[in-house]
């Protein structure tokens, strides 16, 4: 069919909610190859053909063509030499052998010198030479038989017998675990949610620990015990209480547990329980993975959290279990689709500079489980995705956004209630450590390991992960690195549009940490309506806070105070903050960006834009933007600007963990180690009146019973198109209180605003005031 002939491709404009047309000359390629991705066409079917050239006009002897894709992203097999390069791509007809629509526009990019080599292997190469007996799941048989040896020399051996004696024999006694009832009349509760999340990551443990166990040691009877779990679990209905639908978190947890025990347990079962087993497996599966790939789509929209995380949690670890095993060969296919999504499309989150846009403890969740899928794809097939700079860098984000003697002194849900990082967050940053060789990396998991004893059971702990496990994987597959102390200074994470300053960070006596957020995800998913919105600690201890408690998703503290913008430290404009609400379109359209993130000669500048996020609820916002100084690694001063086509109000939120002693312009907190001031050095529109409370607005009560209440003080500025005004935030150790001094210069069209520390270093800000503006 002549090429004139053939039918017009759809190729329609990228939304906001939709994956985005990737590599373009706008891209900053930052590893070899690219990574390709289009908008897909209709039919769900469609498989593609790319070509890939240095010649604009696709010249013959210059151009790569790959035909066949299935999917709407893709990721090569081999590096491309640096250069230009311009790419299009088309449908395929499988049955022509040739493309079955007109081509895409072209898209051009540059490849760049150094950048990690990335390819990904074809699909006919990457499963080819994979180990097809079992077990697959951490260690192949080629790998057992000297670990077996080596446990019966040391049973010390990489943590074995610490592991065998707290994660492994406690499961030989318990009662086995039947099928949940579920939600009394179906109706959620978050206690039964919590109590069945808990009794299911528990059959999880109990099939994986105690089969290991068995296979390890040449245990029968342990082994046996193992099987009595697995056939019980086994024996659910996949489509009932424990299913995908009913609560996905519940299901995954089931999956894993059978993939775990159908792997280890594979040569012990019979062919009867091997087919029983399988069966519930496969079908727990293909629930998971039809809604991620077929229903939420994530390969076109990709800000589902739950499905996206699917894939890394359920099913790489699943496929890789069933490969080969199932009649149809369906659990190639959901593999292949997973290797291919996290190689190309992960993580929708952040970029390349490590960052995640849901925050610091959806990054642990996340990132613990994209960990297990990395380890298993790389011991079971040698696909490495250690070497994607998201994943050499993605420790730098906790390391600057959340040090690890900070409680709520940054963005996001976080289930830890205002404890210090979760245990886990040290051990994902100890398993970078040893992917990257960073030593700061190590420093933090140490830190925060020393920091936590005891929490192994909390909740947010246990409810995900048996650290026992993880510590004997990680020895098993990964070097210990030496710790050093982290250097410091600006982070700025571009592609989520966060900002984290830390100062002294190994040092709580005098560490100060500062964290800015004004991002493009808008408050989607995990975010909240907090663009332009700051937290602080020092000295080791939490000053300006997010407010409030991760309680349970949608709970009334969740849905009205903790994801709204009166919860932050932030401005709220006639009373309203950003658009926090359920749909997506609108909540990732209330965006702020970082205009400036920058380390100068004697402070820190950060300088955010808002204002889409603010006239989400009012659109009479003409300017929203908030500049902070970080003078001399001490103190603060905040720059607020506001400009309305109608009058406005503005109201200036600080929350902090205790009360505050107000005056006319200023206001004072003192905590049980540090404290702070604060004071309007300058406002345009005239001073501020200064108030406080101690409440959660609009939240139940049993939301916090028996959680500590957070103080939000408010300066309301008087109504009026335009407002500059500045704050200066001054942190001091309790036993060595300290001032800034401040004067204000304004003869000429401009205020210059003064500011003096005790060992007189002089520091200055220029506000533009209104005749010179």
């Amino acid at each position: 069919m002549p090429a004139t002939s053939l039918p017009l491709l759809d190729e329609p404009k990228a939304g906001r909610l939709t994956i985005q047309y990737s590599p373009t000359a706008d891209t900053e390629v930052t590893e070899n190859p690219p990574r390709f991705m289009w908008i897909p066409v209709l039919d769900d079917d469609a498989c593609y053909v790319m070509r890939l050239s240095s010649d604009p006009k696709f010249s013959k002897g210059k151009t790569l063509v790959f035909e066949g894709l299935p999917l709407n992203f893709f990721t090569p097999g081999t590096t491309l030499e640096p250069g230009t390069y311009y790419w299009s791509y088309a449908t395929w007809g499988a049955d022509t052998g040739a493309p079955s629509s007109s081509w895409s526009s072209t898209r051009s990019f540059t490849i760049g010198d150094g950048l990690p080599e990335t390819p990904l292997p074809s699909r006919a190469e990457r499963l080819s030479n994979v180990a097809m007996d079992h077990p697959r799941l951490w260690m192949t048989n080629a790998r057992l038989s000297d670990f077996k040896d080596a446990v019966k020399a040391d049973p010390d051996h990489c943590t074995w017998s610490t592991f065998y004696e707290k994660s492994v024999l406690p499961w030989m006694d318990r009662d086995i675990q039947c099928e949940p009832s579920g939600y009394p009349n179906h109706q959620r509760t978050a206690p039964i949610w919590r109590q069945t999340y808990i009794d299911l990551q528990e059959v999880w443990y109990a099939i994986r620990h105690l089969a290991i166990g068995g296979k390890v040691t040449d245990d029968a009877e342990m082994t046996a015990r193992a099987k009595q779990w697995l056939l019980e679990a086994a024996s659910w209905d996949p489509m009932g209480v424990t299913s995908r639908a009913y609560t996905d978190e519940w299901a995954y947890r089931v999956c894993n547990a059978l993939a775990w025990g159908y792997d280890w347990l594979y040569d012990d079962l019979s062919e009867e329980e091997r087919a029983t087993v399988r069966a519930a497996l496969l079908e727990r599966t293909r629930d998971i993975a039809e809604h991620a790939i077929l229903n939420a789509k994530i390969h076109l929209f990709p800000y589902d959290s739950h499905a996206v995380r699917s894939v890394s949690l359920c099913i790489v670890p699943c496929c890789i279990a069933l490969l080969g095993d199932d009649e149809d060969d369906e659990a190639r296919d959901w593999l292949n689709y997973s290797i291919e999504f996290l190689m190309t499309v992960y993580s929708p989150w952040g970029d390349a500079d490590g960052g995640w846009a849901e925050g610091t403890n959806y990054w642990m969740m996340g990132i613990a489980y994209l960990i297990d899928a990395a380890n298993r794809l790389k011991s079971y097939t040698g696909i490495d995705l250690y070497k994607r700079p998201f994943l050499q860098n993605t420790g730098d984000f906790p390391l600057y956004c959340k040090a690890p003697n900070t409680r709520r002194s940054t963005f996001g849900d976080d289930s830890t209630q205002g404890d210090l990082p979760a245990i886990k967050t040290g051990l994902n940053m100890r398993q970078f450590a040893g992917v990257t060789g960073k030593g700061e990396y190590q420093w933090y998991a140490d830190e925060n390991l020393a920091t936590n004893p005891g929490t192994e059971m909390a909740f947010y702990n246990w409810g995900w992960w048996d650290t026992n496990f993880d510590e004997l994987v990680y020895q098993t597959d990964f070097p210990m690195v030496e710790a050093t102390p982290p250097k410091g200074g600006l982070r700025h994470f571009k592609g989520i549009g966060w900002v984290g300053a830390q100062h002294a960070m190994d040092d709580p006596d005098n560490h100060i940490q500062f964290v800015f957020k004004s991002s493009r995800f808008g408050s989607v998913s995990h975010s909240h309506g907090d663009q332009n919105a700051f937290c602080m600690a020092a000295y080791g201890e939490d000053m300006a806070i997010q407010s409030g408690y991760y309680v349970a998703f949608n709970s009334s503290m969740h849905r009205n105070w903790r994801r709204q913008t009166r919860s932050k430290n932030a401005i709220l404009i006639n009373g309203k903050g950003q658009y926090a609400e359920k749909d997506k379109s609108k909540a990732l359209g209330a965006t702020g960006k970082i205009i400036a993130a920058e380390q100068r000669d004697d402070h820190i500048f950060i300088h955010g834009d808002a204002t889409p996020a603010y006239q989400s609820l009012s659109p009479e916002v003409t300017r929203a933007e908030r500049e902070i100084y970080f003078v001399r690694n001490s103190y603060f001063v905040i720059v607020d600007k506001v400009d309305a086509e109608t009058p406005v109000t503005v109201e200036w939120l600080l929350h902090a963990n205790n009360p505050f002693d107000l005056g006319k312009t200023s206001f004072r907190h003192s905590g049980d180690r540090a404290g702070f001031y604060g004071q309007v050095v300058w406002s345009e529109g005239g001073k501020p009146n200064i108030t406080q409370k101690t409440e959660f607005t609009d939240v139940d009560p049993e939301d916090y019973q028996g959680l500590h209440v957070s103080t939000c003080l408010t300066a309301q500025y008087p109504a009026a198109t335009r407002h500059r005004f500045a704050t200066l935030l001054v942190p001091y150790k309790l036993d060595a209180p300290r001032r800034v001094f401040n004067f204000m210069d304004d003869q000429g069209y401009d205020a210059d605003l003064y500011f003096t520390d005790p060992d007189e270093h002089t520091f200055k800000i220029v506000m533009k005031k209104l005749a010179n503006s």
